[in-house]
């Protein structure tokens, strides 16, 4: 299953990535090592959506707290850079797509992202990995 994530990223050029204890949502938490990972900077912290795409090389599920009843799994990832973004995607062309039953890989996008607009690893759609794919040159 292709994934993405929307993190703080403060050089989108960067060869390799860590995010420690990351939120997961709609199967992010199955993401491991080999998993293709697109990576969007998150526009509440200074970024503008999708920067890269890569491979992750580690990925290890974050234990729970003890004595908290609800908590969101989390997981540590390592991910080799292999391509940048070659044109914007983010907040402002995803907003418009709202119909959330359209099926469109973008609206899929907009729904795990920017509905609830916390940063998270989420996991994705063979269509809406398609549609990410048609970002990058060479993918």
């Amino acid at each position: 299953m292709p994934y993405a994530i929307k993190a703080e990223i403060r050089d989108p050029r960067a060869e390799t990535f860590v995010f420690t204890a990351q939120k997961t949502m709609y199967g992010g938490k199955h993401i491991a090592a080999g998993d293709t990972v697109f990576l969007f900077a998150s526009e509440t912290e200074g970024g503008r959506g999708l920067v890269a795409c890569g491979i992750v090389t580690a990925a290890e599920a974050v234990a729970k707290v003890p004595g908290v009843a609800r908590q969101t799994p989390r997981v540590s990832v390592t991910i080799r850079r292999t391509a940048l973004a070659g044109r914007p995607l983010g907040r402002r062309e995803l907003r418009p797509l709202t119909d959330w039953t359209d099926g469109r890989p973008g609206t899929e996008l907009n729904f795990k992202f920017y509905r609830q607009a916390t940063n998270k690893i989420v996991g994705l759609s063979d269509e809406a990995a398609a549609f990410l794919g048609g970002f990058f040159q060479g993918l």
